[in-house]
């Protein structure tokens, strides 16, 4: 039973799992990685979202409010500034309150660019995964019933068995997980299960979600459930396994905030869990080979200070390198020429992303949307304006930012980044510049010697609206 409750618990990402009591969060209590210096991840000093808000809560700037029909979701998402229009809905069994679950009663996930709410029809807990600047993923559950003094509970030691995985790069991160589920979303036991990113084929993604709006001619799994009739007996070397049957929407939309479970927003999501554990992971490699240079050093100096060995500068610049190319798109799975102005037509939550991005002169952004060919017009993540990207410890922030000067600048003509045009380059260079305070000077040379807009150190560029 205790592994059935574990194996439960990848939340409402087909993946951003949490783990917990839905009463009393869990923590302080069994082995959990990464407590120790340097990371102590334990530590109670953290800036992420939700520690932000509960701060003003405990000041009085802020209050949770109670609804009878939604509990605290949509005061929760308001506070967090997590839009409604961001829902996707999962039907498979993969949260802790998993009873709760089913194609009638799907889970509802919503997200912004630091945080994720996951939300259960009848349930006992709002769940939030919300990212820390240095600490990447911190799990909090908010008691759904009505009280006087509701508080968001940090939970650690069942959340990190599950959110400490290798789907997502062996740190505290989140996960986006696709299964063969039967119509009860149940997964059918022998079958494959499958992490998506903007990596996946679509042949593997989405299995045990609704999707609203899909690319036509875009094999998926989504909106189905297997044909079996005997689900025991099923074996992951059986075709008949994987065959899948339309399912339709079965769940009633008045009990939830909106009836879409945006495929735009699941393709943002599918980018974005990964880009976050790949930020993640870079800091933590970075700042466990620094730790190591300045615990052996007995010389006073500090870890700027010390000449790196290879060995060391390959544990961060292996992951940075990682990220660089996440960053960029390199490997990203073509959508085969869908009708971009259709799916972006149909989709509240891609015109609002898109309001939020930072535009230069000509109106560009990071933020934009393609979604004939790939995700967005200008292949560079919107989560370079991150804290966490900022925050980044050097020289790991030193190695991206050089990598990525080279790529843009055409000094780097590898495969690797084939896919980026030289217009495609000089257009996310041009974003950058006038976009991104803080660029380092070798940017900022490049910038004048080409005559090219700079951000000014007080404003990332023009805001919308």
């Amino acid at each position: 039973m205790r592994r059935q409750w574990m194996i439960a618990l990848v939340m409402a990402l087909g993946g951003v799992s949490i783990c917990a009591d839905a009463q009393v969060a869990v923590r302080n209590q069994g082995y959990i990685p990464f407590s120790d210096p340097p990371i102590n991840y334990r530590s109670d000093e953290l800036s992420d979202p939700v520690a932000k808000l509960q701060q003003r809560i405990d000041k009085g700037g802020a209050s949770l409010q109670y609804e009878p029909d939604h509990g605290y979701l949509k005061s929760v998402l308001s506070l967090l500034q997590v839009p409604v229009d961001s829902q996707t809905l999962v039907f498979s069994k993969t949260s802790f309150q998993y009873p709760k679950i089913s194609p009638e009663h799907p889970r509802a996930l919503y997200f912004n660019d630091d945080v994720y709410v996951g939300s259960v029809h009848e349930g006992k807990a709002v769940e939030i995964v919300s990212f820390d600047p240095m600490q990447g993923a911190i799990f909090y559950l908010l008691d759904e019933r009505k009280s006087d003094q509701p508080r968001f509970q940090r939970a650690e030691l069942d959340c990190t068995q599950c959110h400490i995985a290798a789907g997502t790069r062996g740190i505290p991160g989140v996960l986006l997980r696709s299964i063969y589920a039967t119509d009860t979303g149940t997964q059918v036991p022998g079958t494959r299960s499958f992490i998506t990113d903007q990596d996946s084929p679509f042949s593997e993604r989405w299995g045990g979600w609704y999707i609203s709006g899909a690319p036509s001619g875009v094999s998926n799994m989504g909106n189905a459930a297997v044909a079996v009739t005997k689900v025991a007996a099923v074996s992951s070397t059986d075709a008949a396994a994987t065959q899948l049957a339309p399912l339709p929407p079965r769940f009633a939309a008045s009990s939830y905030l909106t009836s879409s479970s945006d495929v735009v927003s699941h393709l943002v999501l599918a980018h974005q869990t990964q880009m976050h554990n790949l930020i993640t992971l870079t800091n933590y490699k970075t700042r466990l080979a620094l730790y190591s240079v300045i615990s052996r050093n007995t010389g006073g100096e500090t870890a700027a200070d010390t000449a790196l060995p290879d060995g060391l500068r390959q544990q961060f610049e292996r992951p940075a390198e990682q990220l660089l190319r996440y960053l960029l798109f390199a490997n990203e799975t073509s959508l085969s020429g869908t009708d971009g102005e259709r799916i972006l037509a149909a989709s509240p939550f891609a015109r609002e992303f898109q309001a939020r991005g930072l535009k230069d002169s000509k109106g560009r952004s990071l933020r934009d949307f393609d979604l004939h060919t790939r995700i967005f017009r200008y292949p560079c993540s919107y989560l370079i304006y991150s804290d966490a990207f900022d925050t980044l410890p050097e020289p790991a922030k030193g190695y991206v930012y050089h990598r990525l000067l080279d790529i843009l600048s055409g000094e780097d003509r590898s495969p690797d980044f084939a896919r980026l045009t030289p217009e495609d380059r000089r257009a996310i260079l041009e974003i950058l510049l006038a976009t991104k305070k803080g660029l380092p000077a070798e940017w900022q040379a490049y910038a004048k010697n080409k005559h090219l807009q700079v951000a000014a150190a007080d404003s990332q560029a023009r805001r919308p609206g």
